[in-house]
């Protein structure tokens, strides 16, 4: 996986230097942006990872910066630009470690009117879902979601070819993307349900997260088609590729989880309803490994449909609601060949969010809680969160993450001893 990364880069910096040449492109100065930032979360609950009383702790800068190519060249004719963003990283958590997160780095250009080209290292998102994902396969990295980093964070790059098409009749885009799984709980930073232990586990976890192979025939494609009609946006959405969560088991002998090969049809809908905007997307998820959900240890194929309505209620106070439904398919199969040691999971799954923003003093403090809860499992995540900008350059950041479940192994529920109250402190530049 390094290496593929490696080859994306060096393939990006190579087109570049070509593009760099006096004799053929020139790049005006780039200015560079970003910011400073300390992090620090408290735990409010006890578990077996590695430090017990914060989660986060850390100091970061982000730096960022966009070539635009000028001069009668190709790259400049064709509108290209280079964009890089970077994080460099001192993790007080792992005893000062320090780290570089290359978030972005790729080169942009028009190459046919009817055509726009992304190469290299990119942020990748779609869907209409708040905080909830049905169709956008792209990478997430949860333990920032759950530990209190910014929302950014969330979304994880990938190394990628986006390819966006502009015919009369729609909008499409196509990627082909090097495969790059979810940043899931290991138990060090934050504790989980392991599923070989039957209980949360902490340092104790030793399970085995298998990766496909790095090869052609593993890379991963996207295709969205969208178009406006009206006010309203329809888009119809395809996936082939591999699960992003190691959720099926490769051998319980030797503790071993992998992500399943899977094929995703989806579409979805977003337009003013009722003075709001409202959304409704559906996905079926294919296993392709077990399309008919008799291999036990094989996640089986599912459905997801999501629904959901926002308003903006003046004086700056808004409000949002979601409605997730799941269904495990061939579920008589799978209960069928389970074996009286397994866990058993649910067929059904409901979950229920709803988002409340208020901003106040000219909107240089928002107050937010976003709440998860599904009835169906007793669990959620509560996220409330106070921001402060104190200057034009000055933030200042109160939040917690409050997990919560009656079950251990539910979605929620197993991030339950993670709970704690984080500050974060940014300044921009």
């Amino acid at each position: 996986m390094v290496k593929m990364k490696k080859i994306f880069i060096h393939l990006v910096i190579l087109m570049l230097n070509v593009g760099g040449n006096p004799q053929l492109a020139k790049a005006a100065f780039p200015e560079v942006h970003g910011f400073t930032e300390f992090d620090f979360g408290a735990k409010v609950s006890d578990d077996n990872t590695k430090n017990d009383s914060y989660n986060l702790f850390e100091q970061r800068l982000q730096l960022k910066s966009t070539y635009f190519f000028e001069g009668d060249n190709y790259f400049s004719n064709k509108s290209a630009s280079f964009y890089f963003k970077g994080d460099f990283l001192v993790d007080e958590y792992f005893n000062g470690k320090t780290d570089f997160d290359l978030r972005e780095l790729n080169l942009s250009l028009t190459p046919y009117d009817f055509m726009d080209l992304k190469l290299g290292r990119q942020i990748l998102t779609w869907g209409t879902g708040d905080y909830l994902f049905v169709n956008d396969f792209f990478p997430k990295d949860y333990v920032s979601f759950f530990a209190g980093r910014a929302d950014e964070y969330l979304k994880k790059p990938s190394d990628a070819v986006k390819m966006s098409f502009y015919p009369k009749w729609g909008n499409i885009d196509f990627i082909i993307s090097v495969f790059e799984a979810n940043t899931q709980a290991k138990g060090d930073r934050l504790s989980f349900f392991d599923l070989f232990q039957g209980e949360i586990a902490g340092r104790n976890s030793d399970r085995d997260l298998l990766e496909p192979p790095l090869q052609l025939s593993n890379n991963e494609y996207y295709v969205r088609y969208y178009r406006n009609f009206g006010s309203n946006e329809l888009a119809f959405y395809y996936f082939r590729g591999f699960d992003k969560n190691a959720i099926s088991v490769k051998s319980e002998m030797d503790r071993q989880l992998y992500y399943r090969r899977l094929d995703v049809y989806g579409w979805s809908v977003r337009g003013p309803i009722a003075t709001g905007i409202g959304n409704l997307e559906f996905g079926y998820y294919n296993s392709r490994e077990d399309s008919n959900g008799s291999d036990r240890l094989i996640e089986n194929s599912m459905v997801k449909v999501l629904t959901g309505y926002e308003k903006d209620l003046g004086d700056d106070f808004k409000v949002g609601f979601q409605y997730l439904y799941e269904q495990r398919l061939n579920y008589d199969r799978y209960s069928a060949n389970l074996l009286p040691t397994d866990f058993i999971f649910d067929e059904f799954r409901h979950l229920l969010t709803q988002r409340i923003t208020k901003q106040y003093k000219n909107q240089t403090i928002a107050v937010s809680l976003f709440n998860f809860y599904s009835p169906s499992d007793n669990d959620g995540y509560v996220r409330p969160s106070i921001s402060f900008d104190l200057t034009d350059q000055w933030r200042l950041v109160v939040g917690a993450n409050i997990p919560w479940g009656e079950d251990d192994s539910t979605e929620f529920g197993q991030m339950k001893k993670n709970k704690n109250v984080y500050v974060r402190v940014r300044y921009s530049f």
